[in-house]
């Protein structure tokens, strides 16, 4: 079996979250290549040896600059900032490497662009990890939407709430800088349900927009000097698809209690179907069937569900790292196949131009239209 050697930058929680995917996927699936943990990489080397020696990597380097056009390197994974996503991407593009990017793609349209121009330049496999479309239900709901399943889409509302910034003596992390981050709730969260709206509904045409920072300041890490807060705690839309559907999408890091509140619904004119990530092994389903009618929820476990085959029997349930397992899982094969996985930097690109949109519109408090061609 061929092997892919990856360089995976970035070690904090992505970083985690791929170097498990990585060493798992040939554990439990048949897969065409042998992925190979050849380095990882970043700033402080106490902890990346750490995590080098946690997960098996075999090297560790302080400098993505020296390995992303190293020889024996078949993968760029990159899991840092999204200020650091350009530039590695674009020298990986230059070395011709398969680029594998978490989201958002980039912090600006220009800088999305950019990547995609480059990958497509040099011939390069590029994808972007939206992970949540590989929950095995969120595959499901597709399957049913393309079947017709709930007849025409009307409505698509998508929630993600999370409640990490409520205490306001958080300190002012790097998610908090706009030069670092983009943005805040819009592109950590709320790009999460722009793609699932995208890949189950549709194109997004035109949007409304509101923005909301909370806490203006707050201390910087291991200080008591405050700093200000640069980019939004929440993030909220109207949108409308080019299918004619309309949807509500909303997105903050201040509703307490919420931990990772991922939720969408779409309702149809014979029916109905929700998704909750927090119990993210079941699918609801309304199919409009008369008196008896009602929501059932689907076990999506066991052979014969998406992804299902590498794992357990039904109704023995799998988590949030299993995601990442069936997007590599996904990579690998595209690459095999000779073809474009997805999500790729165009729906990178076609994500951003929606979350530019949203921005634009919360700044002039008007609908605004989300280009189509690219």
């Amino acid at each position: 079996m061929r092997k892919l050697n990856i360089a995976l930058i970035g070690y904090g929680f992505m970083g985690r979250a791929h170097s498990n995917a990585w060493r798992q996927v040939r554990s439990f699936f048949d897969v065409p290549y042998e992925p190979v943990l050849k380095v990882i990489c970043g700033r402080n080397e106490g902890e990346l040896i750490k995590a080098a020696n946690k997960f098996g990597w075999q090297e560790h380097s302080t400098s993505w600059e020296d390995l992303v056009g190293r020889e024996d390197i078949d993968v760029v994974d990159i899991c840092a900032p999204g200020d650091m996503h350009l530039p590695i991407a674009l020298a990986a593009a230059a070395s011709k490497k398969i680029i594998f990017c978490e989201k958002p793609l980039a912090n600006t349209v220009a800088e999305a662009k950019q990547m995609l121009e480059a990958a497509r330049a040099n011939g390069c496999v590029h994808m972007l990890c939206h992970n949540y479309r590989r929950a095995p239900a969120v595959a499901l709901a597709r399957e049913l939407l393309g079947a017709g399943r709930i007849g025409e889409i009307y409505h698509y509302r998508g929630t993600y709430l999370q409640d990490w910034l409520v205490d306001p003596d958080f300190p002012r992390v790097w998610r908090l800088e706009k030069a670092r981050a983009g943005s805040g709730a819009l592109g950590d969260l709320l790009s999460h349900s722009i793609d699932l709206a995208r890949y189950l509904v549709g194109e997004i045409t035109e949007v409304s927009g509101l923005l909301k920072t909370f806490i203006l300041e707050r201390p910087l890490p291991q200080s008591r000097t405050m700093a200000p807060v640069e980019v939004d705690d929440a993030a909220l839309s109207l949108v409308k698809f080019e299918s004619g559907a309309v949807g509500t999408i909303e997105a903050t890091r201040f509703a307490t209690g919420r931990k990772n509140y991922n939720r969408f619904e779409i309702n149809g004119s014979r029916g109905s179907i929700v998704f909750n990530l927090e119990r993210m092994n079941e699918l609801e389903l309304y199919v409009d069937e008369g008196p008896e009618s009602g929501f059932r929820t689907i076990q999506v476990t066991g052979k014969g569900y998406p992804y299902m085959e590498g794992w357990w029997p039904r109704g023995h349930i799998i988590g949030y790292e299993h995601t990442f397992t069936h997007t590599v899982l996904d990579l690998l094969r595209a690459v095999a196949e000779g073809r474009l996985p997805t999500p790729n930097f165009e729906d990178g690109v076609r994500n951003q131009l929606v979350l530019d949109a949203v921005e634009r519109a919360a700044e002039s408090r008007s609908w605004q239209h989300v280009p189509q061609t690219i």
